[in-house]
């Protein structure tokens, strides 16, 4: 009976530790392996899956813009104030002093050191014209975003903000999310949190007032978008349901380019104040601040390469199963035995390749689009039979290659493959 018991208490610590582990996976997807070497009867032949570079940090890969050029402090030196204390006006700005600069590159520096390192803009001198500033990333290359874009402020939230997005490298923009404390009095929307979308809703543009309080809340910094959130959606709350969300994205062409990007935009369009109103006796105190910027994500490849590489001032997929471009977009030209398809994520966990075959094969088999954008993946290449994928691949892991194979202007990047130091263009 004892001993039972015992059992028993052991099995109840063991769940609650598993339990209290429970996390968000660091990044959705095990597709690491683009093709594998098995023995059939016809001998040694190579077995095709699909797969995907592993998750990074984009910033290191990016091209900064700010737009007004000169927007940036200490052109000439000023000195300000701050927010919570107008009397506490010790700070100074000065772009001549390596001690005193703040530039853009700040935004993208290595975090921890102390004091903290920033980027920072003019004050708001010329109220009560608004301090406007646009913050371009581009990277010159189809990004998938795989978790949360986080900004941390240093001079206390924006009362107004709008993160933008682009689909053709900063030609035209979306809204992604708006920010405000008040949503109703500065874009005439009701305010709502992720926690408010539905799986029918996940592609609305909302309004948050979440994360544009005032000075009084100045340890709370950052300001997010939430990816993870509406991946859960479709995946569950800790996202253990991918084949769920893999089907939809396999599925809806809406869903997939909703977290595709090749440019990201800030729009600052209201410091922080503190207050209801703007203390024009002391302008100093008024300014926009940011230490920090995450986007985690991946070069889009179509589920035809694992690495992505930095080559002649542009990222690129390593392409496999016969394709080529950028993307990995097309068949190559001896290989059009059948159109071109994107790789399945479906079945799981191994997918499939959908290859590009040789010329000489079969008829052409083009896709079927709804024009809800709902692709008919039973229409396109034939499922092969594949092998399981433990981990996610990155063109910068420690294996290096694997065996198994605008708004804004273009980038200027760092490679994958090596481990290099940070290198982004500010512009």
């Amino acid at each position: 009976m004892r001993f039972q018991f015992a059992l028993t208490l052991q099995a109840i610590w063991t769940g609650m530790c598993n339990a209290a582990m429970q996390h968000y996976p660091a990044a959705w997807g095990h597709y690491d392996v683009c093709k594998s070497q098995v023995y059939s009867d016809e001998g040694l032949t190579w077995d095709y899956m699909a797969c995907q570079p592993e998750a990074a940090d984009m910033t290191q890969f990016l091209k900064v813009t700010l737009d007004p050029p000169n927007i940036t402090c200490g052109d000439p030196p000023e000195t300000y104030c701050a927010l919570e204390n107008p009397y506490m006006c010790n700070n100074e700005c000065d772009a001549s002093t390596e001690e005193l600069a703040h530039p853009p590159q700040l935004m993208f520096d290595i975090e921890g050191r102390n004091p903290t390192t920033f980027w920072q803009s003019t004050t708001w001198k010329k109220y009560p014209k608004a301090l406007l500033v646009n913050i371009t990333l581009s990277w010159n290359k189809t990004i998938e975003l795989t978790d949360d874009i986080v900004i941390t402020f240093e001079s206390g939230r924006p009362e107004q903000m709008v993160l933008e997005k682009s689909l053709d490298y900063g030609r035209t923009w979306q809204p992604y999310q708006f920010y405000a404390t008040d949503c109703l009095d500065a874009f005439t929307m009701e305010p709502k949190t992720v926690q408010d979308l539905s799986q029918h809703t996940l592609l609305d543009i909302i309004c948050t007032e979440d994360y544009s309080r005032g000075y009084v809340w100045k340890y709370d910094k950052t300001v997010r978008f939430e990816i993870k959130d509406r991946f859960a959606l479709f995946a569950g709350p800790r996202l253990h349901n991918m084949a769920s969300l893999y089907g939809q994205l396999d599925t809806t062409k809406n869903l997939r380019d909703f977290f595709t990007i090749t440019d990201l935009r800030i729009r600052l369009l209201r410091p922080a104040t503190g207050a209801t109103m703007v203390d024009e006796s002391n302008l100093s105190r008024y300014f926009y601040a940011i230490s920090d910027i995450k986007v985690q994500g991946r070069c889009k490849c179509n589920l035809h390469a694992n690495s992505c590489v930095f080559d002649k001032e542009k990222l690129s997929c390593e392409c496999e199963h016969n394709t080529t471009g950028p993307d990995c977009g097309r068949c190559k030209r001896s290989y059009q035995g059948r159109a071109w398809s994107a790789g399945s994520y479906l079945p799981i966990p191994k997918g499939t390749a959908n290859i590009c075959v040789p010329n000489n094969i079969g008829p052409v088999i083009r896709p079927n689009v709804s024009s809800l954008g709902v692709a008919n993946r039973k229409e396109v290449a034939p499922q092969v039979a594949l092998s399981t994928a433990p981990s996610v691949h990155a063109a910068n892991s420690k294996r290096g290659r694997s065996s198994g194979s605008r708004a804004s202007s273009p980038d200027d990047t760092a490679a994958f493959l090596l481990p290099t130091p940070r290198h982004v263009c500010f512009c």
